[in-house]
This record gives C-alpha cells, structure tokens and sequence, in this order.
C-alpha cells in the first residue's frame, strides 16, 4: 500500500486529523459529554484546530484530565465545567459561559448520551424520563439556549449526535431507540426554525464506533466480527472517524449543509 493511501485502511489516531480548518480557529465551540470516549476526541480534534473549546460532563476527574492533557499543547486551553445535562439552568449557564469567553459561539456539538442496555419490562416511568433527558431533551435545550447567541454573531453551527442503532434494531435499547430516532426530527425542525439567523443544523449518526467503554461492555471479539461482516469497510471504526465529520459540519466548508443526516458507519447495511 502506498503512503498516500495509508489512513484509508489504516485509520489515523485523532492527534493526526487529516483536515484543516482554517476558519476554526479561534472559533467558540461548546461540547457536551466530552470528558470521554467520542466526546474526548471532539475536544481533542477541535483543539487541534485552534478552537476554544468549552465541554461539560458529569465526570469531574475525567474533564479535569483532559484539560491538564490539552493544556500544554492547545493554543487556547479547552475550558470544562461539570455539569448535567438533565439539569437545564445548569446547562445554558455553561453555554452562556463559553459565549461570554469570547463574544460568540461558533458551534454546538450535541454528543451527551447514555446507552445503557434496559429491558423494557425494568423500564419504569422514572428510567424513560432520565433516558429522555439525557439522550434527546439536553439537545433541544442547548439548541434553544445556543441560537439567540449563534443569531447574534450572525449565524452558527448546531451538531446533534444520533445513532444508526435505531434502524438496525440494537436489542434491549427501546428507549435510547426511540431518542436517537427523535434526533432527525429535532435536527430538521430547528434547521427550518434557526436557517434565517444563519445557523445550520445537522445530525450525524455514528455506527458501531469501537470504544473502550463499548468494548468493555457490549463488544466482545464475537460482535464485531459481526459488525465487521456488515459493514462495507471492512476494519474497525474509531473515534477519529466520528472527529473528521464533526469538524467537517462545524465548519464553514459544510456552509451549505443543513437539514441533513450524516452518517459515520463504514456503510453498514
């Protein structure tokens, strides 16, 4: 294989992103769930872009560690606050926080989610209002707490997280299901509502993004060789794979894009 063609088949860690936006830099962009696994990454690639990055989440030791990583090499350090997202005041105090760092928001990238496995016999009324909560009503709130902000600096870009896993029917996630099918509708509402003000809205689906957490607990060697029997790419698909199409939708190269789905999934069919 050549050297040209190299991060094709073999993808690249998230510290040698391929893209350059120039227009990221410097830019605003708030994060949330990004102390770790794909939102870690986020962070990550957009501080290698020369964002200020600000992320919430609920792992205090998690965020700290990231910043303290970051730090050092960022040309501005990535700022994170602990919060929860089902705590709503909470949340637009810390996007409201990142504006006021520098004027504007850039980009809001919707990534919090929990997907943890239920039955839908244990799932009791309390369980589907935190499932709720957590996988879909944080990302309206943010947006809704982002746009006055976004139309203010003249427009912005909103990137709300789904999952294939609603149309390939994952087992025992109903109600993460159900939210993460929510998210298009969500994503093209507020697209028709915020593209007057100059601020895209888009989803971006992921597919079986092989994580620690998720080969910790749900992918064994089993599974993803089931995966990878699916998927058209046939090798593992990484948080970097996620990072590259984020960066690409926050920035102004995808300035005619909204409305739409993007799905990172090495074409599982």
């Amino acid at each position: 294989m050549s050297k040209s063609n190299a991060g094709i088949a073999d993808p690249a860690p998230t510290d040698a992103i391929i893209a350059r936006y120039p227009d990221l830099r410097g830019g605003t962009v708030f994060v949330s769930g990004g102390a770790s696994g794909i939102g870690a990454e986020i962070v990550r690639g957009f501080s290698g872009q020369g964002a200020l990055v600000h992320f919430v989440d609920l792992d205090a030791a998690a965020g700290a560690a990231l910043v303290s990583e970051l730090t050092p090499k960022a040309e501005s350090p990535p700022v994170f606050t602990r919060c929860d997202v089902t705590d709503t005041p909470a949340l637009e105090a810390a996007i409201t926080k990142a504006f006021e760092a520098t004027g504007a928001l850039y980009a809001l990238i919707n990534n919090a989610a929990n997907d943890a496995r239920h039955s839908v016999a244990e799932a009791d009324d309390a369980f589907w209002d935190n499932s709720v909560a957590v996988n879909l009503k944080h990302q309206f709130m943010a947006a809704r707490a982002a746009h006055p902000l976004m139309k203010a600096g003249g427009g912005g870009s909103i990137v709300n997280f789904g999952s294939i896993a609603p149309w390939i029917g994952v087992g025992d996630l109903s109600i993460y299901n159900t939210c993460k099918a929510g998210v298009l509708g969500l994503t093209r509402s507020l697209a028709r509502d915020f593209g007057p003000d100059g601020i895209r809205v888009n989803a971006l689906f992921a597919g079986a993004i092989l994580t620690e957490r998720q080969r910790r607990l749900w992918i064994d060697a089993e599974r993803e060789a089931e995966i990878l029997e699916r998927q058209c790419l046939k090798r593992p698909m990484i948080e970097a794979d996620v990072v590259e199409m984020t960066l690409f939708l926050a920035s102004a190269a995808a300035r005619g894009c909204t409305a739409q789905e993007f799905r990172v999934d090495g074409g599982f069919l």
